[in-house]
């Protein structure tokens, strides 16, 4: 049986007495990738920063490699997040420095490694996703899609067991966004990753998910594969999959 590697137990939070997560439970498999799937609002992004600790929900409890984030000191949530890393929705470069220095910096952070080690590492993350010899050439420079591969570039740096992307194809063109999902597949596979993708792109759950959650109205509603998701006969689904609901 595959092993849970993260799991969300009865997740409450709320944002100025608004609920967001009315009893979130899910578990995730390690080795898998699953696509969080909502419309705007849903708090899909939400349950990404409570999943490292950067937001604590008011109640319930969230798992990760056994452990429980909701009760973790900042010491600790450090060295989980040296595990874990992530893709923004806007890549997040920092606009001042070099592709190379984006992509070193959590290498410097949360690894010894020595500046050879450093450059090797930073080569051979810029070949999984496509691009060779940027190292020197500042974000300004860089297309959107370039931007959001450097990202991942620096995403997995680390070599971390769980990566999470947040809308990872929101302002791309089809073409683009259709070589990201790619990477997504191709790096889950190539490093066994435990993948998952917060979204409202259909396109982008149906190319890269082992599973999909979909919340609505403050709870996971269903979890499934693509085929799954697509013959369900509960309404929302339906609505959802079909563009009825506002997304």
């Amino acid at each position: 049986m595959s092993r849970v590697i993260i799991e969300f137990r009865d997740v409450y939070k709320s944002f100025n007495g608004l609920l967001v997560h009315k009893g979130i439970n899910l578990s995730i498999l390690k080795g898998e990738s699953m696509s969080l799937l909502g419309g705007s609002g849903s708090g899909k992004s939400v349950l990404l920063k409570e999943l490292i600790g950067l937001m604590k929900p008011d109640k319930g409890d969230i798992t990760v490699f056994g452990k429980n984030v909701t009760h973790m000191k900042e010491d600790e949530l450090i060295k989980l997040r040296e595990h874990v890393g992530m893709l923004f929705q806007g890549a997040a470069l920092f606009d001042s420095l070099t592709v190379f220095e984006n992509i070193a910096y959590p290498l410097r952070e949360h690894l010894q490694l020595t500046e050879k080690e450093i450059r090797e590492r930073v080569a051979e993350k810029l070949r999984l996703v496509g691009l060779i010899s940027i190292e020197l050439k500042m974000p300004a420079e860089l297309s959107g899609g370039m931007k959001k591969r450097v990202g991942l570039a620096r995403a997995i740096a680390t070599e971390p067991d769980i990566i999470l992307y947040d809308e990872p194809t929101t302002g791309l063109d089809p073409r683009t966004a259709q070589r990201i999902n790619e990477l997504i597949v191709e790096l889950q596979k190539k490093l066994g990753i435990t993948t998952i993708v917060v979204t409202h792109d259909l396109h982008c759950v149906k190319t890269v998910s082992d599973r999909i959650a979909m919340l609505h109205e403050g709870k996971i509603v269903t979890v499934g594969t693509w085929k799954e998701l697509t013959t369900s006969p509960m309404q929302v689904v339906k609505d959802f999959i079909s563009g009825t609901i506002c997304v």
